[in-house]
């Protein structure tokens, strides 16, 4: 075997260990959402911080990637980012109409989805949304499980594996609007990332959306 064939081979296993300690590191979060202090938010916030972490330690292309994108049209990227988030608001709002037209308890599981803000402050909400959990979903979903599955598999494979798995974890909240809520934007965002192949466009989207539907203009109201 080659230096090339091992490195190749070495980071196949890393991609599927960081993907099964993933699923569990979410898994664990959404059973249990609170422990003591630990709220869902530092909780989410933490998960990611070490997800990323053994990201970028186990695999260097990932910055690459991030500086290459950030070199090429940025402003443009942002523009586009925000068009997203609203694109996607829209689909949510006709959905949120819709779903409760067609299912009587929808609006209780729409409900229990605002229940994850627990009792922590829109502030703080809001702060780990814009620093920690937008962009660094996106950063894991997409630029790194999507874009690595897409290499193996190639580009559509990548994408629904990593969709599949985004919708999977969420099926631990025992929440079905929470679960299609979730395919619907992996749907999207990985669609997002699949086209342009900037995780700027995706880390915007996400953000302003998230930021949006649970702060700004909520669906629970």
């Amino acid at each position: 075997m080659t230096l090339t064939e091992k490195t190749n081979s070495a980071r196949g296993n890393q991609l599927w260990w960081i993907t099964l300690f993933a699923v569990c590191l979410f898994i664990c979060m959404f059973v249990f959402k609170q422990v003591g202090l630990f709220d869902f938010w530092y909780w989410m916030s933490t998960n990611l911080l070490i997800l990323l972490s053994l990201v970028f330690v186990q695999d260097k292309s990932n910055g690459q990637e991030i500086l290459r994108d950030l070199r090429e049209k940025a402003l443009q990227k942002v523009f586009i980012g925000i068009l997203a988030a609203l694109a996607l608001f829209i689909v949510f709002y006709v959905g949120n109409i819709l779903i409760r037209l067609v299912f009587e308890k929808a609006g209780e599981g729409i409900q229990n989805v605002y229940s994850f803000k627990q009792e922590a402050s829109p502030l703080r909400i809001g702060l780990l949304m814009l620093l920690i959990i937008g962009p660094g979903e996106e950063l894991f979903w997409r630029a790194y499980l999507q874009r690595r599955f897409g290499l193996k598999f190639g580009k559509m494979a990548g994408f629904i594996l990593a969709t599949l798995l985004y919708t999977a974890v969420h099926v631990a909240t025992g929440n079905m609007v929470l679960v299609l809520a979730a395919l619907i934007c992996g749907i999207f965002w990985g669609w997002l990332y699949m086209r342009y192949q900037s995780v700027i466009i995706n880390v915007i989207s996400h953000t302003v959306w998230d930021i949006g539907v649970f702060l700004l203009l909520p669906f629970n109201v």
